[in-house]
């Protein structure tokens, strides 16, 4: 059996309008983790990730980060006991 955890991100600063959901899923898929990436109506940014602890750890170290352009002023995560079972890593809208 695998071991997966899944973590809800929510990433605050410039992050609306500078490609950070695109960038997210392309990391998101070179690491193997499924979930979803969605802009909020605040500014901020939601993101559900799914997969092994590592890979998960490595994103939200990349979700500090961010693509270039953008500017993170802050990140809270959240364990989310219960797995989704995700299929894919999407962009939802």
């Amino acid at each position: 059996m695998t071991n997966k955890t899944q973590i809800k991100v929510v990433i605050k600063g410039l992050v609306q309008g500078v490609f950070y959901r695109v960038h997210t899923k392309n990391t998101a898929d070179k690491l193997g983790i499924k979930g979803y990436v969605k802009n909020l109506a605040n500014g901020s940014v939601e993101a559900v990730f799914e997969g092994d602890p590592d890979a998960i750890a490595r994103m939200i170290d990349w979700c500090l980060k961010g693509p270039e352009i953008s500017r993170i002023d802050n990140i809270q995560t959240q364990e989310i006991k219960t797995l989704s079972n995700f299929k894919i890593f999407e962009i939802r809208y």
